[in-house]
């Protein structure tokens, strides 16, 4: 189908008539008629029809309508889509803790790279509460972290998702230690590998220790999130993490739940950035990416 005609058709009715889409076209009346004639033989319908003096649209004419303005909007953004492209380049530089960095967003990331393949991604692995400064500090383009109280009214701060937690070990560990819901145990042969202090997981994993008044054996502390699941795979104790950051493990039983009789609430991420900050076409993309992502299972 002819594009001529198309837009032939959608300038009759937005200019309101074959005379005055003629001289809007710069065509001749023949031109006209015979592009409407043209598309009416393509379509099988009559589009217009004698109304007095004048030529209007008929009932098949005026459901054609939206699907024209579909066609001409799309063949618009194809004529802008190397400029889109071509704009969508520079830097972009992202922070967030570890967890997230490693386990969440490398999918999101690689759809990025798939729509923005001239961008430079740069990636900062840092706390949430180092993330929260490193934007405050201008340091980084947008921060993902998990929720902190934040009293910066320069910072935009975006509600993102709700992570659940699992305490987990090993197999082996789970069969030997099988409970850890009764108080006062004695697991002083089994360590707890963690984060060193202060971090929201961390916090929440020594409450429950603390309010079961459990004995553990010496504290392994690592930053990695990927070290921490190695070590409690091999059998060095148990954990407590984001349960997106070992779901391949559980789901292959290389690592196991540990029931607890805690509820904890889900913990909040959110992404922020400076409200000063220039949002540049990759950063938009990046955004919406985000959104995107929203509503998906981990």
């Amino acid at each position: 189908m002819d594009l001529r005609y198309i837009n032939t058709f959608h300038t009759i009715v937005e200019a309101g008539g074959f005379n005055k889409a003629a001289e809007k076209l710069c065509y001749t009346q023949s031109t006209i008629t015979f592009h409407v004639s043209q598309l009416e033989k393509e379509l099988g319908v009559q589009l217009f029809e004698k109304a007095g003096r004048h030529m209007v649209l008929t009932k098949a004419g005026q459901e054609l309508v939206p699907y024209v303005e579909n066609v001409l909007q799309s063949v618009n953004n194809m004529k802008s889509f190397r400029s889109v492209i071509e704009e969508c380049q520079g830097d972009i530089r992202i922070a967030a803790p570890e967890s997230l960095l490693c386990f969440h967003l490398p999918k999101i990331l690689r759809e990025f790279r798939k729509q923005a393949p001239r961008v430079h991604i740069y990636l900062d692995s840092m706390t949430s509460t180092s993330v929260y400064r490193a934007i405050r500090e201008n340091k980084t383009d947008i921060g993902i972290f998990y929720d902190l109280p934040v009293d910066d009214a320069t910072i935009k701060v975006v509600p993102y998702k709700d992570f659940d937690f699992v305490m987990f070990a090993s197999p082996k560990i789970k069969k030997l230690y099988s409970d850890f819901i009764t108080p006062n145990q004695d697991f002083s042969s089994l360590a707890r590998i963690c984060q060193p202090a202060a971090g929201r997981v961390r916090k929440r994993f020594d409450e429950y220790i603390k309010s079961k008044n459990f004995t553990m054996g010496p504290t392994i502390e690592i930053r990695g999130t990927q070290t921490i699941k190695n070590l409690v795979k091999n059998d060095m104790g148990i954990c407590f993490l984001p349960k997106f950051t070992i779901q391949e493990e559980l789901d292959k039983d290389v690592l196991v739940e540990i029931p607890i009789d805690k509820k904890f609430e889900p913990i909040h991420a959110v992404y922020a950035y400076r409200k000063d900050k220039w949002l540049s076409p990759p950063l938009k993309l990046f955004f919406q990416l985000l959104e995107q992502y929203k509503s998906l299972e981990d």
